[in-house]
């Protein structure tokens, strides 16, 4: 059963940002993501959450053009993923979980290179890397090497580097993982910061907590399936008190297990 309310972007909405229609895919015959449907609104932090193998990572690889789906389609910024991938490629950036850094390059040089991939000129990358290294708290550190920062800071240049794009979709794959809390503070704030200058955000993590405190609407999956989908305080509100009851306690009832089996 998907949850709605009247501020849910609901699942056959055309006017958002993004928006995906009867996404399927399946491997080796298996069906991993099943007729899967929702829109994200223009500057929304949207939060994907499922256990593993729910199908989300999937997902996100089809929202982002990298594996095309069976069935369906996404638009995003008015562009379909199947006939238009260049172009959607040109309007979102993507931060993985997995961290992808020049260990022995300063932090400067790796969003200088980064954006050289992207098709910034020199003195462009140069400008944008200054401007993302300052937004993530890290101008300070730009000449030092990233093999010298924490798996916070780490993570805050990652960031940095999805943003060389400027993009206006950003996937965001669980980026506190194993961060320290002041890191954990400052991804936070530049996500909420992004969100108030404009930009659209898609959002995974384990951590309900951060899923309450940043989205404005979450999307649940399990078993291929997208099995609940409203604000966090209308997925509360549909088993109890909201300010009483937790995320936590939604996904164990809707799923049967915790988040992280």
């Amino acid at each position: 059963m998907v949850t709605n309310s009247p501020s849910t972007h609901l699942a056959h909405e055309d006017s958002g940002f993004l928006t995906a229609r009867g996404l399927s895919r399946s491997f080796d015959g298996a069906l991993v993501v099943d007729d899967v449907s929702f829109s994200i609104g223009r500057q929304e932090i949207f939060g994907l959450l499922g256990p593993n193998g729910a199908g989300k990572t999937t997902t996100i690889r089809m929202l982002s053009t990298v594996l095309a789906p069976d069935a369906g389609d996404v638009t995003i910024g008015g562009h379909s993923v199947l006939r238009e991938a260049d172009e959607v490629r040109k309007i979102i950036g993507v931060c993985p979980q997995e961290l992808a850094l020049y260990e022995e390059l300063s932090a400067r040089d790796n969003l200088v290179f980064f954006g050289r991939m992207a098709g910034l000129g020199r003195r462009e990358a140069k400008d944008a890397a200054a401007e993302n290294l300052g937004f993530v708290g890290l101008l300070d550190r730009a000449s030092d090497a990233v093999r010298k920062f924490s798996g916070g800071m780490k993570r805050r240049v990652n960031i940095a580097v999805a943003l060389m794009s400027r993009p206006q979709l950003l996937f965001l794959d669980e980026p506190t993982v194993g961060v320290d809390p002041q890191s954990r503070n400052h991804i936070f704030e530049t996500i909420l910061r992004l969100r108030d200058e404009g930009m659209t955000l898609l959002y995974t993590t384990h951590y309900m907590e951060e899923a309450d405190r940043l989205c404005d609407n979450i999307g649940v999956m399990d078993h291929g399936r997208l099995i609940a989908l409203d604000t966090p305080v209308g997925l509360k509100s549909a088993i109890g008190d909201p300010d009483e009851v937790t995320l936590e306690q939604v996904f164990l009832n809707l799923t049967g297990r915790s988040l992280r089996d």
